[in-house]
């Protein structure tokens, strides 16, 4: 029997979707889902093309490191993702993702500031940028994790960008519009220097971001 079988089909139809947007190519990147209830996550497989990956092919595993179900090795950033779990309570999803914008302001070592006021989506009146740390290693895992403090979005030095969210229905709406602020501040400076909002301004957005969207569905 399959553990966590919406968490697979999940993970299947959002795998598919890093790709159809332009948000990874190839195999880059990695998703995962955390079940609370049973203390285990759910994670795409190393190496292999979202659009070829079924539900079996999903793995599941504790957040120790100790695959529960799967034929295939899971993605090698598992700790990246089991580390967030163990600290983070808010917790659910995440996704990480070789996003182009994010990661060329990520080879600049810097933070994304706030050049829309979008960038609250992190959480933050910026992306902060962790120290860089060779891919799949636990010093990655803990340097994201780190640098991830209060926020919902990290740049990965030279990498690329974990963001996080109570579900990967947030956790890739946030990820599409961090990597559009990302755009935006590679092109405002390609032709000028853009203008930052304020932390006041952001510190007001981050709470209207708190309460955005539909609380309920309207009668």
């Amino acid at each position: 029997m399959s553990l966590l079988k919406k968490e697979r089909e999940t993970l299947v139809e959002y795998g598919k979707k890093l790709i159809d947007t332009g948000l990874t190519v190839g195999t880059g990147g990695n998703i995962s889902i955390y079940n609370r209830d049973s203390g285990y996550m759910a994670i795409t497989p190393s190496g292999l093309e979202y659009h070829t990956i079924t539900e079996d092919d999903i793995v599941i595993m504790d957040l120790n490191g100790h695959v529960i179900q799967g034929k295939w090795k899971p993605s090698s950033e598992y700790q990246m993702h089991s580390l967030v779990y163990q600290n983070r309570e808010d917790v659910n999803a995440m996704v990480h993702t070789h996003a182009m914008y994010s990661t060329t302001i990520s080879t600049l070592n810097i933070d994304l500031p706030a050049v829309d006021y979008l960038v609250a989506h992190s959480g933050g009146k910026n992306i902060r940028c962790a120290e860089y740390a060779t891919y799949g290693t636990k010093k990655l895992a803990e340097n994201a994790l780190n640098a991830m403090e209060g926020r919902k979005a990290v740049l990965l030095a030279n990498h690329g960008i974990n963001v996080v969210g109570e579900n990967m229905e947030e956790a890739f709406a946030i990820t599409e519009q961090l990597e559009f602020c990302a755009r935006l501040y590679w092109q405002a400076k390609a032709i000028g220097e853009p203008v930052i909002l304020s932390d006041d301004e952001m510190e007001m957005m981050v709470d209207k971001f708190k309460h955005y969207g539909q609380a309920k569905k309207l009668q």
